[in-house]
């Protein structure tokens, strides 16, 4: 591949700070959208935008010291949606349980890539699994986009919101059809801008809820952190294997565009950039918010850019820093319809469902029915188990609901006891 720009040049600093906003663009997206359905729980507006500016500074730091000291790759990194199904799960723990897990477990992800035991549990991970694990991450966060597309207001109706979401899904897969360049890599950026101003057309009073009042213009976001840790030891398991699907794309994402730019000395690549992921994730649940995770989005952005190098994610990462000030300003860029990002999450997770078949299609082994079913049934269990009626989780011991509660964790655990034990053969 013929690139402008190669992993260790330093363009001039114009060009830097234009392919740093083409970054900035891709990496956005994601934050608002997790950091508005998460942020959307504190209870207040104050407390949202709040978990805004902690989301946007945790991502920001984590950006800038992968490039310089971790994987040192040109990644986009943003929350991780599999730790969104732990927290959505565990929404009868306290917040100080959930992000105490979230603490520690990246502390142990940082112990296990440091020690390089981690070597060791990737034998677990089989094609079967990663695809399980890949293809859960979709169908367990469902509920969730259910509730933001359908559920209504005092102004639409739920019918208007299912119209409207059907109509703006399809012009999204329009343009990943027709879209080629930057403006495919931005779609989801593109998608979120214009879906809110078409929501806004179709329903004016729609706008009345936007009022910043009470927000300053420039704040800390030093409030609200996990100062004690809370230790809940079935939320703890539940969220470690909620990190095993973030450690698998991790370490997807950091080969997939080592392979694309042929970088050197991939292996200690990899260890660094899980090392800080780990330690990412723990600055996350110090902060109180969700933790981080290299994209895989980012091949494309260096194919429509013809730039791979490194250093033109810097501005990125020092512009969503300087927003983790500007309380007022994430206010307006995450006043956004539940029903477009119900949508533009729908449309994540179809990128997710690929992934996965492709996974499982690629090492899929004979005979076809019986490597299929191995597949089938930790998706379909962990699927059921992520749509319970509330009154059936009550009913859970309360010490284990964290996990069978867990669509995500049910089914990851079915498919290690299938892969590992029930179905295991020698290699």
């Amino acid at each position: 591949m013929k690139l402008k720009y190669e992993l260790e040049d330093s363009p001039p600093l114009g060009e830097s700070l234009l392919y740093g906003l083409q970054w900035l663009a891709v990496t956005i997206p994601s934050v608002i959208i997790l950091g508005k359905i998460l942020g959307s729980m504190q209870g207040t507006v104050a407390a949202e935008v709040l978990y805004m500016q902690k989301l946007f500074a945790v991502t920001a730091v984590s950006l800038l010291v992968q490039i310089w000291r971790g994987h040192r790759l040109p990644l986009v990194i943003g929350p991780a949606t599999v730790l969104l199904i732990g927290i959505l799960a565990a929404q009868s723990s306290s917040l100080s349980a959930i992000y105490s897990s979230i603490l520690i477990c990246g502390v142990v992800l940082t112990l296990l890539a440091v020690s390089g035991l981690f070597a060791y549990l990737r034998r677990l991970f089989t094609p079967r699994v990663v695809a399980v694990i890949l293809l859960l991450v979709a169908f367990t966060i469902l509920p969730t986009i259910m509730q933001l597309i359908s559920s209504g207001s005092d102004n639409v109706s739920s019918t208007r919101h299912l119209g409207f979401a059907l109509v703006f899904i399809i012009l999204m897969f329009a343009g990943q059809r027709w879209l080629t360049g930057l403006w495919k890599s931005t779609l989801i950026l593109w998608a979120m801008i214009i879906g809110s101003l078409a929501y806004y057309l179709v329903n004016p009073g729609w706008s009345q809820g936007l009022n910043s009042a009470g927000l300053a213009m420039i704040s800390g976001f030093f409030d609200r952190l996990t100062t004690g840790i809370v230790l809940d030891p079935g939320l703890l398991i539940a969220f470690l294997l909620c990190f095993l699907g973030l450690v698998i794309n991790d370490l997807g994402s950091i080969q997939a565009v080592g392979s694309v730019l042929q970088a050197d000395e991939m292996p200690k690549r990899i260890t660094r950039g899980i090392t800080f992921t780990g330690l990412s994730n723990t600055l996350a649940g110090l902060m109180g918010v969700i933790g981080p995770v290299n994209f895989s989005s980012s091949p494309g952005v260096i194919v429509s850019t013809g730039c791979a190098a490194r250093r033109t994610l810097i501005p990125a990462g020092i512009a969503m820093l300087v927003l983790a000030f500007l309380p007022k300003v994430l206010f307006y860029l995450s006043f956004i319809p539940s029903v477009v990002i119900g949508c533009v999450l729908l449309f994540i997770m179809c990128a997710q469902v690929a992934a996965g078949l492709a996974t499982a299609f690629s090492a899929m082994e004979q005979p076809f029915f019986d490597y299929a079913l191995l597949i089938g049934l930790p998706i379909l269990l962990g699927t059921m188990v992520a749509f319970l009626p509330a009154e059936v989780v009550s009913a859970f011991p309360a010490k284990l609901r964290p996990i069978l509660a867990n669509g995500f964790v049910t089914g990851v655990l079915v498919s290690l006891l299938l892969e590992n034990v029930i179905f295991r053969t020698r290699s």
